[in-house]
C-alpha cells in the first residue's frame, strides 16, 4: 500500500509489519524519512515537517540523508547514479512528477497500466529529469511482504551519454550506537558460508567481477544494530540483489556514523552501457526488508516472499532426483544409464537426469561444448529411447547442459572463432579448456535457441541443469562501438533465452548451477525451479553450506545430493547413509552415488528414506524454517512448521566424554497445544517443547535422526 501527503511530496509505503517513508525537499532532494515498524501517515508528516539535515563544516548537508544520491554537487558519498556526455559529468536532476501503479514483475521490468494518483497500487514511481535523461525511481511493497522492491529506469531523450554506474538503491538506516554486518562468503565447494562482524568507518565492498554471480559472495546482506539480534530477536535490515552478472554492493559508514548501503549490476565505475536517444536502461530490483524477528524471522520473511513472488511455481513440490554424475563422469552410455536409471527407480527417485557427456565429442572435458548434438556412438538413437525407458520406469527425464560455452575443441568454435569473448591480439584465455560465448550477440543468442529449442522438442525432457563453469576473463568485443555492454547484455540475454525456452516449452523445469554455487541471486531465482547448492555434496561440509544458504534463500530451491561414502569428490569422508540422506533432506532432496555399486540392503534403507522424505517434503519445501541450533561441531537441528505439522532434522558431529547430547528447543509451537510425535506415539505439550526441548537420542560421531510432530 501506498500514501500520499496532503502537501504531495511525503509517501508512505506499509507492509504487514513495517513501513518505508520518503520526502520531496525544498530544492528537490529526495530525503529519507523512516524504515522500521509500521507508521501511520501523519507520523509520516510529522517526520517530514520536522528539522532537515543539520550543517557541519567540511561535510555533505545531504550525505546520509538522500535516497538516491547522484553524483555531482555537494555530495562525497558514494554515487547511485553516475553519467558522462562529451561535455559533462554527472547529474543535476529536478522532480518531474509521481504516479502509483499497479504492478506485477520482480526482476526488474517495469509494470504495465498506472493507477490514479493516491491510495491504491503497491508501486510508487518518482521521476526526475536531466537534460533529456529521465531518472524514475521505483518503489514497490509487494502485498503480504515487507519486502521493499526498488530499481531505477533511464530514459534518454536528450543526446547520447554513457553510464558509468546505475546503482538499483540506496539504503539508510537508522542511527544507532552501532552496527553489525551479515555476509555469505566463500569459493568452490564451500560457499555460504556465514560470517558476521563489527562494521566500522569506512566502506565495505563485497561482490563479484567475473560475469556471473560468484562463489565468493552471494549478493545479499545484512545488519543489526549494536550486534545484539539472536535468531528469533531483535532488529534486522538485510538486502539482496535480483542481479546474476557482476555486482557490488558497498555498505558505508559515514564520518557522522550514519550508515548506508549502495549496490547494483556492475562491479566498478568504468562504465555499464551507452544509451543512445530514444533508449531506456531498467536496473535489477535491490529487494530490501525489515524484520523484529531476529534473523530466524528475517530469513522466513526472505523465504516466504520468494515462495510467493521470485521462485515459479513455487507452490508445487520439487521431485527427488537422480543424477549420474558422481556415478559416471563422462564415461557413459545408454546402456549404462538404464542400469542406473532401474536402480534410481527402486529406490523411489522421481526425476532421472543425465549429466555431463551425452553430446557432441564430450568425451572429457576437453571438447564438444557448444556442439549440443546426442553423440550417436552413446546413444545410437538419440535421447528419446532412453527418455521413454525412464518415463516406462515412473520417472521424469533430464538432462545436463552448458550453453553459454564452448570448447575450442567443437564445431560451433572451429566454425565461429569470433562468436567468443576476445581482445584482439591478446592470448584467449582458457579456464576449464573452454572459452565464454559472447551471448550478446545477437547470432550467438538465435544459434543457442534454435539448438536448446530442437533438443527439447527432440525427445520427452522434463527437467534441464543448466550449469556455467567459469568466470569472465577476456570480455573483449572485437568490432563492437561499446564493447563494455557485454557484461550486461550476456544477462539479460541469458535471461530472454530462459524465459523463451519456459515459454515454448512450459513442462520443463530448469536448474541453475555454475559449478555448483557460482549463479544464486533473485534475478536467477526467478526464472529457474531451483538452484545446486554447492559441488561439495559431503554431508558434514553441507550442513554449514545449507545454514548460510538458509539465511536469505527457501529450502524449497536448495538442491542437495546423497552421494557415496567415502566421499568421491572432496575430502574422502566416511559417513552412514542415515547422516547423508538426513543432511540431504533440509532441502530438495537428490541422489547422485553410484547405484550399481549399493548393496541390496543400502538400496533399501535408501527407499525407506524417499518415501520418508516424500512424506515431510511439502513441511520441508513450503514450512517456515527455524534453525534451532548452528552446525558448529556439535549438535546442530533445523524445524520446519506448516499447518500444524513440525519436522526437525538433527545432526550430530562428535559426541564427547559419553555425555548426551542436549535436548532442542522448539519454536514457532502454540504453547497451549499438544503435539504427537510420529516416531515414538508419546504426547508433547507445546510449552515444554519450547522451553525445555526435546531430546534427540543422538550419539557417537556423525548421528542424524527425522522426528515429526502433529498437533493434537
Amino acid at each position: 500500500m501506498v500514501e500520499i501527503g496532503a502537501d504531495g511530496r511525503t509517501w508512505l509505503l506499509s507492509g504487514p509489519t513495517s513501513s518505508y517513508g520518503l520526502r520531496l525537499g525544498d530544492e528537490d532532494e529526495l530525503l529519507h524519512l523512516h524504515w522500521g515498524p509500521r507508521i501511520a501517515l501523519p507520523d509520516a508528516e510529522a517526520l517530514a515537517a520536522g528539522p532537515g539535515p543539520e550543517y557541519w563544516a567540511f561535510e555533505a548537508t545531504l550525505d546520509g540523508h538522500e535516497e538516491y544520491p547522484v553524483e555531482g554537487g555537494p555530495r562525497f558519498v558514494r554515487p547511485a547514479l553516475s553519467v558522462r556526455t562529451p561535455d559533462r559529468r554527472g547529474t543535476e536532476w529536478r522532480f518531474e512528477d509521481y504516479t502509483i501503479a499497479d504492478g506485477e514483475t520482480a526482476d526488474g521490468e517495469t509494470a504495465d497500466g498506472e493507477a490514479a494518483e493516491g491510495v491504491g497500487g503497491d508501486e510508487l514511481r518518482l521521476r526526475f529529469s536531466d537534460s533529456g535523461l529521465g531518472i524514475t525511481l521505483h518503489y514497490r511493497m509487494r502485498a503480504g511482504t515487507d519486502v521493499v522492491e526498488r530499481w531505477v529506469t533511464l530514459a534518454n531523450e536528450g543526446p547520447a551519454l554513457e553510464v558509468l554506474r546505475a546503482d538499483s538503491a540506496t539504503w539508510t538506516l537508522p542511527q544507532r550506537d552501532g552496527w553489525r554486518l551479515s555476509q555469505l562468503h566463500g569459493r568452490w565447494a564451500a560457499e555460504s558460508r556465514l560470517v558476521r562482524s563489527e562494521l566500522t568507518y569506512g566502506e565495505k565492498i563485497i561482490g563479484s567481477r567475473r560475469g556471473h554471480t560468484g562463489h565468493q559472495h552471494l549478493p545479499w546482506v545484512a545488519l543489526d544494530a549494536d550486534g545484539t539480534a539472536t535468531e528469533e530477536l531483535g532488529e534486522v535490515y538485510g538486502y539482496a540483489l535480483a542481479w546474476s552478472g557482476t555486482w557490488r554492493i558497498a555498505v558505508a559508514q559515514l564520518p557522522d556514523a550514519r550508515v548506508q548501503i549502495t549496490g547494483g549490476a556492475g562491479y566498478d565505475d568504468s562504465g555499464l552501457l551507452r544509451l543512445e536517444p530514444g533508449e531506456t536502461f531498467v536496473t535489477p530490483v535491490f529487494a530490501g526488508l525489515w524484520s523484529d524477528g531476529g534473523f530466524g524471522g528475517a530469513s522466513r520473511a526472505w523465504h516466504a516472499y520468494q515462495r510467493a513472488y521470485v521462485i515459479p511455481d513455487a507452490e508445487q513440490d520439487r521431485p527427488v532426483l537422480y543424477n549420474s554424475w558422481e556415478a559416471t563422469e563422462f564415461d557413459i552410455s545408454e546402456e549404462q544409464q538404464r542400469a542406473l536409471a532401474r536402480r534410481a527407480a527402486e529406490a523411489g527417485v522421481e526425476l532421472f537426469v543425465v549429466d555431463d557427456g551425452w553430446f557432441g565429442a564430450r568425451t572429457s572435458d576437453r571438447a564438444g561444448l557448444g556442439d549440443w548434438t546426442v553423440n550417436r556412438d552413446r546413444f545410437p538413437g538419440g535421447l528419446k529411447p532412453l527418455s521413454d525407458y525412464v518415463h516406462g520406469l515412473g520417472m521424469q527425464f533430464g538432462i545436463w547442459v552448458e550453453p553459454e560455452m564452448v570448447n575450442p575443441d567443437s564445431e560451433l568454435y572451429r566454425a565461429h572463432p569470433d562468436w567468443v569473448q576476445f581482445q584482439p591480439g591478446r592470448k584467449r584465455t582458457e579456464l576449464r579448456n573452454q572459452l565464454v560465448l559472447n551471448l550478446a550477440r545477437e547470432d550467438v543468442q538465435e544459434y543457442l535457441w534454435e539448438q536448446l529449442d530442437a533438443l527439447l522438442s527432440s525427445a520427452p525432457i522434463d527437467y534441464v541443469k543448466w550449469d556455467f563453469n567459469r568466470a569472465f576473463t577476456d570480455a573483449g568485443w572485437p568490432g563492437e562501438a561499446y564493447p563494455q555492454r557485454l557484461w550486461v547484455d550476456h544477462v539479460h540475454a541469458l535471461y530472454k533465452l530462459l524465459d523463451r525456452l519456459r515459454a515454448a516449452h512450459p513442462g520443463v523445469a530448469f536448474e541453475s548451477c555454475s559449478g555448483g554455487g557460482g549463479r544464486i541471486d533473485l534475478g536467477i531465482m526467478a526464472r529457474t525451479d531451483q538452484v545446486w547448492t554447492s559441488d561439495n555434496t559431503d554431508p558434514l561440509d553441507r550442513l554449514a553450506i545449507q545454514h548460510g544458504f538458509s539465511q536469505v534463500h527457501p529450502a524449497r530451491a536448495m538442491a542437495a545430493w546423497v552421494t557415496d561414502s567415502p566421499n568421491t569428490q572432496l575430502n574422502g569422508r566416511v559417513s552412514s547413509l542415515r547422516f547423508r540422506f538426513v543432511s540431504a533432506m533440509a532441502g530438495v532432496l537428490g541422489v547422485g552415488g553410484d547405484l550399481t555399486r549399493w548393496t541390496e540392503e543400502e538400496l533399501a534403507e535408501a527407499r525407506t528414506w524417499v518415501e520418508l522424505y516424500k512424506e515431510i517434503r511439502p513441511v520441508v519445501q513450503g514450512g517456515e524454517l527455524h534453525r534451532l541450533r548452528a552446525p558448529q561441531g556439535g549438535l546442530s537441528a533445523v524445524q520446519y512448521v506448516r499447518d500444524g505439522e513440525v519436522v526437525v532434522l538433527a545432526w550430530l558431529q562428535a559426541q564427547h566424554y559419553g555425555e548426551p547430547a542436549l535436548p532442542v528447543r522448539l519454536r514457532g509451537l502454540d504453547p497451549s497445544a499438544s503435539y504427537e510425535c510420529l516416531e515414538t506415539g508419546e504426547v508433547h505439550r507445546g510449552a515444554v517443547l519450547l522451553h525445555h526441548g526435546l531430546r534427540t537420542g543422538l550419539r557417537g560421531d556423525l548421528d542424524a535422526a527425522v522426528i515429526r510432530l502433529r498437533r493434537i
